[in-house]
Protein backbone atom coordinates (compact mmCIF):
# COMPACT_ATOMS: atom_id res chain seq x y z
CA UNK A 1 0.00 0.00 0.00
CA UNK A 2 1.14 3.31 -0.49
CA UNK A 3 4.61 1.82 -2.34
CA UNK A 4 4.40 4.92 -4.80
CA UNK A 5 5.68 7.36 -2.06
CA UNK A 6 9.67 7.88 -0.86
CA UNK A 7 9.79 7.23 2.46
CA UNK A 8 12.40 9.38 3.42
CA UNK A 9 11.47 12.65 2.01
CA UNK A 10 9.70 15.23 3.65
CA UNK A 11 7.03 16.82 1.15
CA UNK A 12 6.59 20.46 3.35
CA UNK A 13 3.59 22.17 2.04
CA UNK A 14 3.36 25.91 1.99
CA UNK A 15 0.16 27.87 0.65
CA UNK A 16 0.96 31.58 -0.52
CA UNK A 17 -1.44 34.29 -0.58
CA UNK A 18 0.11 37.73 -0.35
CA UNK A 19 2.95 36.33 1.60
CA UNK A 20 5.75 38.65 0.34
CA UNK A 21 6.51 40.02 3.67
CA UNK A 22 7.20 36.56 5.36
CA UNK A 23 7.55 34.36 2.78
CA UNK A 24 11.83 34.59 2.77
CA UNK A 25 11.90 33.98 6.44
CA UNK A 26 9.64 31.01 6.52
CA UNK A 27 11.52 29.19 3.12
CA UNK A 28 14.86 30.02 5.34
CA UNK A 29 13.46 27.91 8.53
CA UNK A 30 12.72 24.85 5.95
CA UNK A 31 16.47 24.96 4.57
CA UNK A 32 17.97 25.33 7.99
CA UNK A 33 16.26 22.07 9.07
CA UNK A 34 18.99 19.90 10.15
CA UNK A 35 16.78 16.80 8.21
CA UNK A 36 17.83 17.01 4.48
CA UNK A 37 15.67 14.49 2.97
CA UNK A 38 12.92 17.68 2.39
CA UNK A 39 10.89 18.91 -0.84
CA UNK A 40 8.85 22.40 -0.68
CA UNK A 41 5.89 22.71 -2.58
CA UNK A 42 4.91 26.07 -2.73
CA UNK A 43 0.81 26.23 -4.00
CA UNK A 44 -0.15 30.12 -4.87
CA UNK A 45 -3.53 31.11 -4.11
CA UNK A 46 -3.41 33.97 -6.61
CA UNK A 47 -1.53 36.40 -4.83
CA UNK A 48 -1.38 40.14 -6.17
CA UNK A 49 1.93 41.20 -4.37
CA UNK A 50 5.34 40.08 -5.28
CA UNK A 51 5.16 36.61 -3.78
CA UNK A 52 6.04 35.16 -6.70
CA UNK A 53 9.57 37.56 -7.28
CA UNK A 54 10.45 36.39 -4.29
CA UNK A 55 10.37 32.67 -4.59
CA UNK A 56 11.61 33.33 -8.14
CA UNK A 57 15.26 33.98 -6.21
CA UNK A 58 14.84 30.39 -4.05
CA UNK A 59 13.72 28.58 -7.33
CA UNK A 60 16.93 29.28 -8.70
CA UNK A 61 19.16 28.36 -6.35
CA UNK A 62 17.06 25.51 -4.87
CA UNK A 63 16.07 22.76 -6.67
CA UNK A 64 14.07 20.88 -3.93
CA UNK A 65 11.42 23.69 -3.91
CA UNK A 66 8.45 23.38 -6.70
CA UNK A 67 6.02 25.99 -7.73
CA UNK A 68 2.61 25.83 -8.63
CA UNK A 69 0.20 28.62 -9.03
CA UNK A 70 -3.60 28.31 -9.56
CA UNK A 71 -5.43 29.99 -12.02
CA UNK A 72 -7.90 31.08 -9.64
CA UNK A 73 -8.31 32.30 -6.41
CA UNK A 74 -10.16 29.13 -4.61
CA UNK A 75 -8.87 29.36 -0.87
CA UNK A 76 -6.79 26.93 1.38
CA UNK A 77 -8.10 23.64 1.09
CA UNK A 78 -7.98 23.61 -2.47
CA UNK A 79 -4.36 25.07 -2.24
CA UNK A 80 -3.25 22.26 0.14
CA UNK A 81 -4.81 19.83 -1.77
CA UNK A 82 -3.09 21.02 -5.27
CA UNK A 83 0.30 20.49 -2.74
CA UNK A 84 -0.70 16.92 -1.35
CA UNK A 85 -1.01 16.09 -4.87
CA UNK A 86 1.94 16.89 -6.17
CA UNK A 87 4.00 15.32 -2.83
CA UNK A 88 6.30 12.69 -3.50
CA UNK A 89 7.48 11.96 0.23
CA UNK A 90 5.70 9.38 2.78
CA UNK A 91 5.54 12.41 5.37
CA UNK A 92 3.69 15.50 4.72
CA UNK A 93 4.40 18.43 6.52
CA UNK A 94 2.21 21.59 6.79
CA UNK A 95 3.54 25.06 7.21
CA UNK A 96 1.75 28.28 6.57
CA UNK A 97 3.61 31.41 4.99
CA UNK A 98 4.50 33.11 8.35
CA UNK A 99 5.42 30.82 10.36
CA UNK A 100 8.72 29.93 11.54
CA UNK A 101 10.65 26.35 12.48
CA UNK A 102 13.49 25.74 14.48
CA UNK A 103 16.17 23.92 12.90
CA UNK A 104 15.46 20.51 14.60
CA UNK A 105 11.65 20.29 14.04
CA UNK A 106 11.60 18.09 11.47
CA UNK A 107 14.50 15.52 12.32
CA UNK A 108 13.12 15.29 15.93
CA UNK A 109 9.35 14.40 14.68
CA UNK A 110 10.55 11.87 12.01
CA UNK A 111 12.72 10.46 14.84
CA UNK A 112 9.49 9.99 16.98
CA UNK A 113 7.21 8.50 14.49
CA UNK A 114 9.63 5.96 13.34
CA UNK A 115 9.31 4.37 16.79
CA UNK A 116 5.47 3.06 16.04
CA UNK A 117 2.32 3.74 14.17
CA UNK A 118 1.07 7.56 14.42
CA UNK A 119 -1.00 8.96 11.97
CA UNK A 120 0.15 12.71 12.64
CA UNK A 121 3.03 14.12 15.19
CA UNK A 122 2.87 17.35 16.49
CA UNK A 123 5.14 19.66 18.25
CA UNK A 124 4.50 22.76 21.13
CA UNK A 125 4.71 25.93 19.56
CA UNK A 126 5.07 29.53 20.80
CA UNK A 127 3.70 33.27 19.33
CA UNK A 128 5.77 36.15 17.92
CA UNK A 129 4.47 39.74 16.61
CA UNK A 130 4.81 40.77 13.01
CA UNK A 131 8.11 41.70 13.97
CA UNK A 132 9.32 38.60 15.31
CA UNK A 133 9.06 39.25 19.00
CA UNK A 134 7.92 36.81 21.63
CA UNK A 135 4.60 37.73 22.98
CA UNK A 136 3.31 34.49 24.44
CA UNK A 137 5.97 31.73 25.44
CA UNK A 138 5.73 27.32 24.75
CA UNK A 139 2.66 26.27 25.55
CA UNK A 140 2.28 22.31 26.68
CA UNK A 141 1.19 19.55 24.49
CA UNK A 142 0.16 16.29 25.50
CA UNK A 143 2.77 13.14 24.46
CA UNK A 144 -0.41 11.51 22.76
CA UNK A 145 -3.76 12.56 21.27
CA UNK A 146 -6.45 10.73 20.06
CA UNK A 147 -9.86 11.47 18.40
CA UNK A 148 -11.82 12.07 21.44
CA UNK A 149 -9.39 14.24 22.92
CA UNK A 150 -8.98 16.60 19.38
CA UNK A 151 -13.06 17.11 20.06
CA UNK A 152 -12.25 19.49 22.71
CA UNK A 153 -8.44 20.95 21.87
CA UNK A 154 -6.79 22.70 19.99
CA UNK A 155 -3.50 21.45 20.16
CA UNK A 156 -2.55 20.57 17.01
CA UNK A 157 -1.51 23.66 15.18
CA UNK A 158 -1.47 23.26 11.60
CA UNK A 159 2.28 24.49 11.12
CA UNK A 160 3.50 22.09 13.59
CA UNK A 161 1.85 18.83 11.96
CA UNK A 162 3.69 15.75 10.02
CA UNK A 163 1.08 13.11 8.82
CA UNK A 164 2.63 9.74 7.98
CA UNK A 165 0.43 8.85 4.80
CA UNK A 166 1.85 5.31 5.01
CA UNK A 167 -0.33 5.09 7.90
CA UNK A 168 -3.22 7.11 7.16
CA UNK A 169 -3.17 6.63 3.13
CA UNK A 170 -4.04 9.01 0.77
CA UNK A 171 -5.70 11.89 1.89
CA UNK A 172 -7.53 15.63 1.36
CA UNK A 173 -8.57 18.45 2.87
CA UNK A 174 -12.30 19.45 2.83
CA UNK A 175 -12.62 21.87 0.35
CA UNK A 176 -14.18 25.22 2.52
CA UNK A 177 -13.00 28.33 3.12
CA UNK A 178 -12.43 27.88 7.38
CA UNK A 179 -11.75 25.08 9.52
CA UNK A 180 -10.22 22.71 6.68
CA UNK A 181 -7.24 22.19 8.70
CA UNK A 182 -9.10 20.72 12.24
CA UNK A 183 -11.86 18.69 10.22
CA UNK A 184 -8.93 17.37 8.56
CA UNK A 185 -7.52 15.98 11.97
CA UNK A 186 -10.28 14.53 13.51
CA UNK A 187 -10.52 12.49 9.91
CA UNK A 188 -7.13 11.50 10.19
CA UNK A 189 -7.58 10.38 14.03
CA UNK A 190 -11.15 8.64 13.22
CA UNK A 191 -10.55 4.52 13.64
CA UNK A 192 -8.14 4.72 16.97
CA UNK A 193 -5.43 6.47 14.92
CA UNK A 194 -3.09 8.46 17.36
CA UNK A 195 -1.04 11.63 17.32
CA UNK A 196 2.02 12.02 18.93
CA UNK A 197 3.73 14.64 20.87
CA UNK A 198 7.25 16.91 21.15
CA UNK A 199 6.64 19.05 24.27
CA UNK A 200 8.97 21.37 22.99
CA UNK A 201 8.55 25.17 20.97
CA UNK A 202 9.89 23.86 18.16
CA UNK A 203 7.23 26.01 15.58
CA UNK A 204 6.76 30.01 16.47
CA UNK A 205 3.15 30.84 15.50
CA UNK A 206 2.84 34.36 14.17
CA UNK A 207 -0.20 36.47 15.53
CA UNK A 208 -0.97 39.08 13.85
CA UNK A 209 -2.62 42.16 14.89
CA UNK A 210 -5.65 41.86 12.56
CA UNK A 211 -6.86 38.51 13.57
CA UNK A 212 -10.18 39.95 14.85
CA UNK A 213 -12.03 38.14 17.43
CA UNK A 214 -15.37 37.89 15.45
CA UNK A 215 -12.73 35.52 13.42
CA UNK A 216 -12.29 33.30 16.33
CA UNK A 217 -16.34 33.27 16.66
CA UNK A 218 -16.96 32.02 13.45
CA UNK A 219 -14.00 29.60 14.15
CA UNK A 220 -16.02 28.17 17.24
CA UNK A 221 -19.09 28.19 14.95
CA UNK A 222 -17.61 26.57 12.37
CA UNK A 223 -15.68 24.06 15.21
CA UNK A 224 -19.46 23.24 15.81
CA UNK A 225 -20.40 22.74 11.93
CA UNK A 226 -17.68 20.45 11.64
CA UNK A 227 -18.68 17.87 14.44
CA UNK A 228 -22.43 18.22 13.80
CA UNK A 229 -22.12 17.83 9.82
CA UNK A 230 -19.11 15.78 9.03
CA UNK A 231 -18.26 13.95 12.17
CA UNK A 232 -22.52 13.41 13.04
CA UNK A 233 -21.56 14.21 16.66
CA UNK A 234 -25.36 15.12 18.69
CA UNK A 235 -25.60 18.54 18.60
CA UNK A 236 -26.22 18.68 22.58
CA UNK A 237 -22.23 16.74 22.70
CA UNK A 238 -20.74 18.80 20.41
CA UNK A 239 -21.88 22.26 22.14
CA UNK A 240 -20.26 20.83 25.23
CA UNK A 241 -17.11 19.96 23.15
CA UNK A 242 -17.41 23.60 21.65
CA UNK A 243 -17.29 25.11 25.11
CA UNK A 244 -14.30 22.63 25.59
CA UNK A 245 -12.65 23.92 22.94
CA UNK A 246 -12.78 27.58 23.23
CA UNK A 247 -11.68 27.43 26.56
CA UNK A 248 -8.33 25.59 25.26
CA UNK A 249 -8.17 28.29 23.02
CA UNK A 250 -8.48 31.27 24.78
CA UNK A 251 -5.61 29.83 27.12
CA UNK A 252 -3.41 29.05 24.09
CA UNK A 253 -3.93 32.74 22.81
CA UNK A 254 -3.94 34.30 26.09
CA UNK A 255 -2.62 32.64 29.41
Amino acid sequence: MNNYFDNAIVSVIIPVYNSEKYIAKTLDSVLLQTYKCIEIILVDDCSTDNSQQKIATYLQKHPNITYHRLATNAGAGVVRNKAIALAKGRYIAFLDSDDLWYPQKIEKQIALMQQGENAICYTAIEMIDENDQLIKGKRDVLEKLDYKSQLRNTMLATSAIVVDRLVTGDFTMPVTRIGEDYATWLFLLRNGRQACGINEALVQYRRCSQSLSSNKLKSIQTVWHIQVKHERINPFCATYNVICYAYNAFKKHYI
